[in-house]
């Protein structure tokens, strides 16, 4: 068979001279192409592999397949809820810096607003309160309670 398809391959690259070309038989080439044609030891094995596999195995394979199909599924779906939770919480983050930020400013407003100089102005001089003096000031000592009553002496 080797020297066969060498005398092909002879035969195609010689140049003949003349009318006389060599008949060639088509049908015969082709027939031997196909007994020539052999299959790979490889292709043998998987096709001996494939006609060997009992329905145990293949219910194995399917089953394996779905559980896969599963598991991505819902590693999908998982992954796809944590970012519509990102998002959220990143929307949430931005309006409670908003409000803080809102909030600051409002407690800066009313601090600036506030003038304690003027305050002790008005208490000492329209409603003539004072300081206190030595003997006006009382420290209470509490024992165990969280509020105290005012006695008052008669």
């Amino acid at each position: 068979m080797v020297k066969e398809t060498n005398r092909r391959q002879v035969a195609r690259q010689q140049y003949v001279y003349g009318s006389a070309a060599p008949k060639v038989d088509i049908r015969r080439e082709m027939e031997e192409e196909r007994r020539v044609h052999r299959v790979s030891q490889t292709t043998k094995k998987n096709r001996e592999h494939v006609h060997s596999m009992s329905p145990a195995y293949v219910f194995v394979l399917l089953l394996c397949l779905c559980t896969a199909l599963c598991v991505i599924i819902w590693y999908v779906n998982l992954q796809s809820q944590v970012t519509s939770k990102v998002s959220v919480v990143n929307q949430l983050e931005s309006k409670l810096n908003n409000m803080k930020q809102a909030n600051d400013e409002e407690n800066l407003r009313i601090q600036n607003s506030v003038d304690l100089e003027e305050i002790k102005r008005i208490a000492i001089g329209e409603l003539g309160m004072t300081y206190a003096q030595e003997g006006q000031i009382v420290y209470y000592s509490s024992e165990g309670t969280d509020y105290m009553r005012k006695v008052v002496e008669d």
